[in-house]
């Protein structure tokens, strides 16, 4: 009987290594690139917005760093340009703000699924303002009969000249339309992920980052998007 009972145990253990193997094999990976700002090739994933489309003066641009990122080995990403609170006389645009730019990327082909994923993380490095992280979905909180995308912001305040990873859980992302809270309890569905954008406002933001018109520069080495728990 011993000896049958060791060789079922044995059998046991073996089946439940097995199963635990199986499972762990069918779970995602713990991270995923999203984007990677490791070449020139990235920058024709995004394209650039301002209030200079309204008849404001604001100025971006979106470029890949000439030296290597001397912690990462790689290049980046320079999202930078000039706020402007100053409006171009005698235009049409009957514009309530200026003091914005922004860098939105090009729709995936399809959408990604960020099901598995609890956090958005993000390897940066600023000068001290505020950037609104933006994430896009597939609409259908907004009427059927509107083609913008569901977009779902949360504010990072980026410190001055040193690297970070800013881990923001998709559950702060707060649901919003044309810059303004829906006051209304709805969950986002990160299956449907359409794309993302960075965007910085001359006035408003996190309390205690700079703000104000004048010179920004947010860089971007990669993002990705994490499961934490």
């Amino acid at each position: 009987m011993s000896k049958v009972r060791a060789l079922w145990q044995a059998s046991l253990t073996a089946t439940k290594r097995a199963l635990a193997w199986n499972i762990d094999d069918m779970l995602p990976p713990s991270e995923r690139f999203i984007y990677n700002f490791n070449s020139k090739e990235e920058l024709k994933k995004w394209h650039l917005y301002s209030d200079s489309e309204y008849g404001g003066l604001s100025s971006a641009a979106l470029e890949i760093t000439d030296t290597e990122n001397k912690q990462s080995g790689t290049t980046t990403g320079v999202f930078s340009g000039n706020l402007s609170l100053d409006v171009t006389d005698g235009t049409k645009w009957n514009i309530s703000r200026s003091g914005f730019c922004g860098m939105r990327s090009k729709k995936f082909d399809g959408f990604i699924d960020l099901d598995p994923y609890d956090t958005i993380a993000l390897k940066i490095k600023g000068d001290g303002r505020s950037y609104i992280s933006t994430i896009y979905t597939e609409n259908w909180v907004n009427s059927p009969g509107q083609m913008e995308d569901n977009s779902w912001q949360a504010f990072i305040c980026v410190p001055k000249h040193d690297w970070v990873v800013a881990k923001i859980p998709l559950a702060h992302y707060l649901p919003t339309w044309r810059g303004n809270v829906i006051e209304a309890d709805i969950e986002m569905n990160p299956s449907r992920v359409v794309g993302m954008s960075f965007s910085v406002n001359a006035e408003g933001g996190v309390p205690g980052a700079e703000t104000g018109p004048g010179e920004f520069r947010l860089e971007i080495d990669w993002i990705k998007a994490l499961r934490t728990q």
